[in-house]
C-alpha cells in the first residue's frame, strides 16, 4: 500500500485527533514526551502519540495507524536511541521527509550515567541542589531568554541532530539520508549500561528545556503560528516551575525516609528534588533482578530501616513481595510514564505530582 493511502485508510484512527490539515503533523514516541509537545500546540494542533501508555517503551510493535501517524509527520519529537533503540530504524524507515529530533541529545539536557550496583550512595540532602554540579546543564540558566520571542530565527540551539540544519527551514530534506542525526542510531551506543541513563523526560528541568526546543522546532516548519508555540512553551515552563514547588512542599516533610525503588529510573527525579532513593531491585525493567541482588537489598532495607519499597503498574509484584518479606517497610507505586492518566497536556505535571504523593502515601 503506498504512503498515501495508508495514511488515508486509517485517518480517522489516528492517536490523539492529529492535526490539520495547515499546521505541522508531529509524532511523538512516549506519553510524558507527547504531554510536552500537546502543551506548545495547545491551541493550533494535536501531536501524535506513537507508543501506548502503560506500554513498555523499550519493547513496542507499532500499530498500523501509529505507523501511519510516523509516515505522515513532519516533525518526530522522541527521548532518543537509549530509551528505544528499536525506534531508530523505524523513524528512519517511516520518516525519512521529518525532521526528528531527539530531545535527550539537546543541548542544556542533563544526562547521569547509569548506576550499576544495588544499593546507592545516600548522601546528605543539603548537598545537592537540583543539577548544580553538572556542567553540561548550562542550558538551564537560559530559560528566559525564549520568552520575548526575539529570536524566533536562530533555532540552531533547539536542533538536538546537529547535521540537520537545513531542517530549519523544512526544505532540504535530503540532508536526512544518511540519519546521522538519530544520535546513535547506528549502534544503538547509548543502549550500552555505559552510556547515560535514558530517563531524562523524569527532570522536569529538562522539561522546561526541552518545551523551548520543541517551541523551536514547531515554528521553524510553521512561522505562522510561531507566537503561539513560544507563548504556550513560556506558559508551560511557568507551569513547571509551580510544579516543582508543589513536589517540594509534598517532599519536605519526608526528608528523613528512606525508600527502594523497582528499577533505577528515577535519579533524574531523585536530583531535582534532592530526594534520592537508597537503591533500586534491577538496574532495568528489562531484566530481572539476580538473587544476589535481591540478598544485598534486603540487607540494606534491614541496616538502614528502609520505609518503602516501591513497585511499577507493569511488573512483577512478587518481586516486591520476596524483598518486603519479612521487614516492616511499607510498599507503593511509582509510575513513570503515567500510564493510568489521560494523554494530553496535563499529564506531564500530573505524573510527576504523582510520583511525590506515591512517595508521600508510602513513606
Amino acid at each position: 500500500m503506498s504512503r498515501n493511502l495508508l495514511t488515508l485508510s486509517l485517518a480517522t484512527t489516528l492517536i490523539g485527533g492529529g492535526a490539520h490539515a495547515d499546521t505541522p503533523q508531529v509524532a511523538v514516541d512516549i506519553a510524558p514526551v507527547h504531554s510536552l509537545v500537546a502543551r506548545v500546540m495547545e491551541g493550533v494542533a494535536v501531536p501524535d502519540l506513537i507508543i501506548q501508555p502503560g506500554a513498555s517503551p523499550h519493547e513496542y510493535s507499532l500499530r498500523p495507524s501509529e505507523a501511519a501517524a510516523l509516515q505522515a509527520s513532519d516533525l518526530v519529537f522522541w527521548v532518543g536511541p537509549g530509551l528505544t533503540p528499536w525506534l531508530a530504524d523505524t523513524i528512519e524507515t517511516l520518516a525519512q521527509e521529518a525532521s526528528v529530533t531527539a530531545l535527550s541529545k539537546l543541548d542544556g539536557t542533563v544526562k547521569l550515567e547509569f548506576r550499576e550496583s544495588a544499593v546507592f550512595e545516600v548522601h546528605d540532602h543539603d548537598d545537592h541542589d537540583g543539577h548544580d554540579d553538572h556542567a553540561d546543564h548550562d542550558g538551564h540558566a537560559d530559560h528566559d531568554e525564549h520568552d520575548e520571542h526575539a529570536d524566533h530565527d536562530e533555532h540552531d540551539d533547539h536542533d538536538g541532530h546537529d547535521d540537520h540544519d537545513d531542517h530549519d527551514e523544512h526544505d532540504d530534506h535530503d540532508a536526512h539520508d544518511d540519519h546521522d542525526d538519530h544520535d546513535g542510531t547506528a549502534g544503538h551506543d547509548e543502549h550500552d549500561h555505559g552510556a547515560y541513563d535514558p530517563h531524562t523526560w523524569l527532570s522536569p528541568k529538562n522539561a522546561m528545556t526541552w518545551l523551548n526546543a520543541i517551541a523551536g522546532q514547531l515554528s521553524a516548519v510553521d512561522p505562522d503560528n510561531a507566537g503561539a508555540y513560544y507563548a504556550n512553551a513560556a506558559a508551560g515552563r511557568a507551569e513547571i516551575e509551580v510544579l516543582m514547588g508543589d513536589v517540594t512542599a509534598i517532599l519536605d516533610p519526608l526528608r528523613n525516609g528512606r525508600f527502594i525503588v523497582f528499577h533505577d529510573a528515577y535519579q533524574y527525579f531523585e536530583q531535582d528534588f534532592n530526594f534520592p532513593a537508597s537503591g533500586a531491585l534491577s538496574i532495568s525493567d528489562a531484566s530481572d533482578p539476580s538473587p544476589a541482588r535481591i540478598a544485598e537489598i534486603r540487607d540494606r532495607i534491614a541496616e538502614q530501616g528502609i520505609d518503602c519499597v516501591l513497585a511499577e503498574p507493569q511488573f512483577n509484584p512478587g518481586l516486591i513481595a520476596t524483598v518486603l518479606d519479612g521487614t516492616d517497610a511499607q510498599t507503593g507505586i511509582l509510575d513513570p510514564i503515567g500510564s493510568d492518566l489521560e494523554p494530553g497536556s496535563a499529564l506531564y505535571p500530573d505524573m510527576i505530582r504523582n510520583l511525590a504523593k506515591a512517595l508521600a502515601s508510602c513513606m
